[in-house]
């Protein structure tokens, strides 16, 4: 039997230890304090801000600390009920037992108080005025539209409100799965505004960013749970767990530090500024927290400490102008982070390559991730289909790719480019990505446990795709609204323009090319029995009425007078940028011809599939009459010979009447 051990262990956290976990939280609170006076107006005169005054610049510091600290224990005791803490019995996944929600829900309405009045304080702040410039008329909305850091504050107050009204509400497992990312764009809201956007390379730092914020918030996290929830560490595999996910929070985020600060410190001499040196701070913290990750059982109290100390000095730090603000920028950096100064052409997609950090670790995680789950099953004695796994791998290398060579390096300033990359992430990379059958390999390779055993992978997965999210994501009218409606809403509205303004915003839209294209190949022609399946006959049905809805919006790009985004063109407005309107006709007929012959291949794989599953039904049929258990047909004539004998005794009662 491998059945997890029971027993409880002696408490991880000794009395008197946990008795000075409080004083912890003093820690990030001095260096915050003191660095921000010792700082006095160092980090506003730099980059031409007045000095607001200490009262402003502490108040703004210590309310940051604060909400760091209350997203980070919100988002660790998501984490904790959602994949740390053993469940067992019948109802291992319900939730709400032993009020296990409650650090997340308390957590959670401080990150949403304090995130509010962080709207108002640094509307202030950031535009470099004092605290008594918001009682004039007018002042908060007007410096609250001056700077992107206060409208950021209003996104993370609203999630972090719906964090807290989901913890409160929940009782299924896959409604604190969905909390989670809930929680992950509330940590990123602030950081992707403020230096990780600012600067030559800043796609480079932008993209790291989105690693390490949440990584180390749920470092963090974990461990402040680890301390102040002590029966988590009591069960072995509670303990195995949260060590395990710390540690892997720790490498991921040293790893995208080492990316941030090779970006923020490019320019100067590393140890020539106060960024430079907290980096290094910073760096020796996290490695001290995964030496102490390291032995069992875990250190959770001075790991803890150092993990706060990592918050104040990641607060610190985000108040000090780092050297890349001072290099010259272009314009084209300014939105891109790089230039694209050289002449478009098809030498020019092929060789000007540009990593994108992004989709290139998605990429790895997912090729990764797959091919360990086969080698799993191979292991195990089972086979999986050959042709799956070369469908997965090529539809993951289509997306990095496309958004790393030339396309995705002129994507940002070429409609037609662009329009080219929309198409390969929205249909050729997700139509070879649902042929993998990723979903139906995962809970192969898993291991369903028994109903007295703890939830694992197996019962995660299988529970959140049984979720009446998954079902909502999954039904055909959301699927095709999706897919057709998104080309209409994103570039016929001010949207697109927008997006081309910021990198997280393409990277983000990026994604949504990707998983739309997912949701509705996924539902055509996926190997992965969807929430909500469909006949073959639906699912022709679907693609033919999508065809006409792509071609109609090529053609309306094709016949407009107007420039798309024209405003952003001009402001990049590179030499070889001579003629905006013929690449947008361009764009459309990529459109029209790119939407086209994709959908009739997959119609082609749909006939091809619904022909094998026909053969496959008729097949078993077969076997089924050969082994002689069909008796169908015995019961059809001994129901004829019972009507010959029913007429039979009628017409001899009959002729004896």
């Amino acid at each position: 039997m491998n059945a997890e051990p029971t027993t409880a262990r002696p408490a991880t956290l000794p009395t008197a230890a946990r008795s000075l976990a409080p004083l912890g939280l003093v820690l990030p609170a001095v260096v915050v304090v003191v660095g921000v006076l010792l700082l006095g107006d160092g980090g506003y005169t730099p980059v031409h801000l007045s000095y607001p005054g200490a009262a402003t610049a502490l108040a703004s510091a210590v309310l940051q600390l604060s909400a760091y600290l209350a997203s980070a224990y919100a988002f660790g005791s998501w984490l904790t009920v959602a994949f740390i803490s053993p469940r067992r019995g019948g109802s291992r996944l319900a939730i709400g037992r032993d009020q296990e929600l409650q650090p997340a829900m308390w957590a959670s309405l401080q990150w949403g108080v304090t995130a509010t009045a962080l709207i108002f304080v640094d509307s202030a702040d950031a535009s470099g005025q004092g605290l008594d410039t918001l009682g004039q008329q007018g002042a908060v909305s007007y410096l609250a539209q001056a700077a992107y850091l206060p409208r950021a504050w209003m996104v993370v107050a609203v999630l972090a409100f719906l964090s807290a009204g989901m913890a409160l509400l929940a009782a299924k497992w896959e409604i604190v799965a969905f909390a989670l990312p809930v929680v992950v764009v509330g940590l990123l809201a602030p950081v992707l505004v403020t230096q990780v956007l600012v600067g030559p390379n800043h796609d480079f730092g932008g993209d790291a960013a989105m690693f390490a914020s949440p990584t180390l918030a749920g470092l963090i996290g974990l461990l402040m749970v680890a301390v102040s929830r002590p029966q988590v560490l009591r069960h072995e595999l509670g303990a195995r767990r949260m060590r395990l996910w710390c540690l892997a929070f720790g490498a991921i985020t040293i790893a995208a530090d080492l990316v941030i600060s090779a970006f923020e410190l490019a320019g100067g001499a590393p140890w020539a500024t106060w960024t430079g040196r907290l980096f290094a701070v910073k760096f020796v913290l996290l490695v001290v927290i995964m030496v102490l990750l390291r032995p069992r059982p875990v250190r959770a109290i001075p790991a803890c400490c150092a993990a706060l100390l990592t918050a104040g000095v990641t607060v610190l730090m985000g108040r000090i102008p780092p050297p890349q603000y001072f290099e010259p920028t272009s314009i084209a950096q300014n939105f891109l982070g790089f230039d694209v100064t050289e002449p478009p052409g098809l030498l020019t997609y092929l060789t000007n390559w540009r990593p994108n950090l992004l989709f290139i670790t998605l990429a790895v995680v997912a090729i990764a991730g797959y091919l360990l789950a086969v080698r799993r099953l191979h292991r195990r004695g089972d086979s999986w289909p050959v042709g799956r796994t070369i469908s997965w791998v090529l539809g993951w290398l289509v997306v990095a790719v496309s958004t790393s060579s030339g396309m995705g390096r002129y994507a940002g300033v070429e409609f037609s480019v662009h329009m080219a990359l929309h198409m390969t992430l929205n249909m050729l990379g997700p139509i070879l990505m649902v042929l993998g059958g990723v979903v139906t390999l995962l809970l192969r390779a898993s291991t369903p446990h028994a109903k007295g055993q703890p939830a694992g992978p197996h019962e995660w997965l299988t529970a959140l795709m049984h979720s009446g999210f998954m079902r909502f994501m999954y039904h055909p009218f959301h699927v095709f609204a999706m897919f057709v409606g998104s080309y209409y809403v994103f570039y016929f509205t001010a949207l697109f323009e927008e997006t081309l303004r910021f990198h997280w915003a393409h990277q983000l839209a990026y994604l949504d090319f990707v998983m739309i294209g997912y949701l509705f190949y996924g539902l055509a022609i996926g190997v992965d029995q969807p929430p909500r399946p469909l006949p073959h006959l639906g699912k022709l049905a679907m693609i033919l009425a999508a065809m006409p809805f792509h071609a109609f919006f090529g053609i309306v790009v094709m016949t407009r007078d107007t420039v798309i985004a024209e405003t952003f063109y001009r402001y990049i407005d590179e030499p070889w940028m001579t003629d905006l309107l013929g690449d947008q006709y361009v764009g459309g007929g990529i459109a029209w011809a790119a939407g086209e012959f994709p959908l009739v291949i997959v119609i082609v794989a749909l006939v091809l599939q619904w022909s094998r599953e026909d053969s496959r039904i008729a097949k078993r049929k077969d076997r089924h009459l050969d082994s002689g258990l069909d008796t169908s047909h015995d019961a059809y004539n001994d129901m004829l010979a019972q009507l010959r004998g029913g007429r039979q005794r009628e017409g001899s009662t009959h002729d004896r009447g």
